[in-house]
């Protein structure tokens, strides 16, 4: 269970695997193909071995200035791709809910092996309706952002009703005791000084 939940709540590193992949063997085979021309005497489909090692020991001789800057901000933020793919945590943008931790156990003591495992967007809908009918705001004016450790509830009032940053808050955090999300994430309320006019 602790694989399938972790599956589903980081990304896959597969795609940029196998495109590292492919892009070292496109380079070892070629070396090996130029190699192979050169050993038998033929010549060189694009450029000779050694004349390729040559140039690149020589640089930046022989290369405008602006050409090698440009290619080396190239490699470089190509090796900062592949290197932040393999160091960041990648996850994705889910919540694990009903109590279901990542080690398989559940916090209800329960012992059940399943996991429900709901998108930010999901929490943030629900959370959005509990500000909403808090506050006595329509949806337009409720905005809530989930990130992995916290959640940022926007309202704008209607000018002239003054909203009750507790109230939100409490209702906020009752609809998200009762999805037991892990990890739990702080909430954060911000009301707007600016009003809406009602309709």
């Amino acid at each position: 269970m602790r694989r399938v939940v972790y599956r589903e709540t980081h990304s896959s590193r597969a795609a940029v695997a196998t495109v590292a992949a492919v892009l070292v063997m496109g380079l070892a085979g070629y070396g090996l193909l130029e190699s192979a021309v050169h050993a038998i005497g033929q010549p060189a489909w694009l450029i000779e071995p050694q004349l390729a090692a040559e140039r690149i020991v020589a640089l930046p001789a022989g290369i405008p200035p602006l050409l090698l800057g440009a290619s080396g901000a190239v490699v470089a933020m190509v090796g900062l791709f592949f290197l932040l793919n393999a160091v960041l945590p990648g996850r994705r943008a889910r919540h694990v809910l009903n109590g279901t931790t990542l080690n398989g156990t559940t916090l209800n003591g329960t012992g059940n092996s399943s996991a429900v495992v709901v998108d930010d967007e999901v929490i943030a809908s629900a959370l959005a309706r509990s500000a909403r009918l808090a506050a006595n705001v329509t949806p337009e004016q409720v905005m809530v952002v989930v990130s992995r450790r916290q959640i940022i509830v926007n309202v704008r009032p209607t000018s002239g009703v003054p909203v009750a940053e507790a109230a939100v808050l409490a209702a906020v955090q009752d609809e998200l005791s009762g999805m037991s999300l892990v990890p739990v994430p702080d909430v954060r309320v911000n009301i707007s000084t600016v009003g809406v006019i009602g309709a």
